[in-house]
């Protein structure tokens, strides 16, 4: 199946039907909350937070896994 500009034209017209009545941005904009920006300060601190606290934990997994590794290949030599 060729794509001309017609079937084109008729897909986009598809879809732009599936959209349905756009709004206005001043009525959307109108409806909307607004909200201080210390609320997401204080979210994105908490993210921050959390990410050292999971690299802090991934240090102490990798060392640890260092560590039975380490003892693995001490048995395996034994063997």
């Amino acid at each position: 199946m060729k794509l001309t500009s017609r079937l084109l034209k008729r897909i986009i017209r598809e879809e732009a039907a599936k959209f349905g009545d756009m709004e206005s941005t001043t009525d959307r904009a109108d409806d909307t909350d607004e909200v201080d920006a210390d609320e997401y300060a204080s979210s994105l601190e908490k993210q921050l937070d959390f990410m050292k606290a999971l690299k802090i934990e991934e240090n102490r997994l990798r060392r640890r896994l260092r560590k039975v590794n380490e003892t693995r290949r001490r048995l395996a030599r034994r063997l």
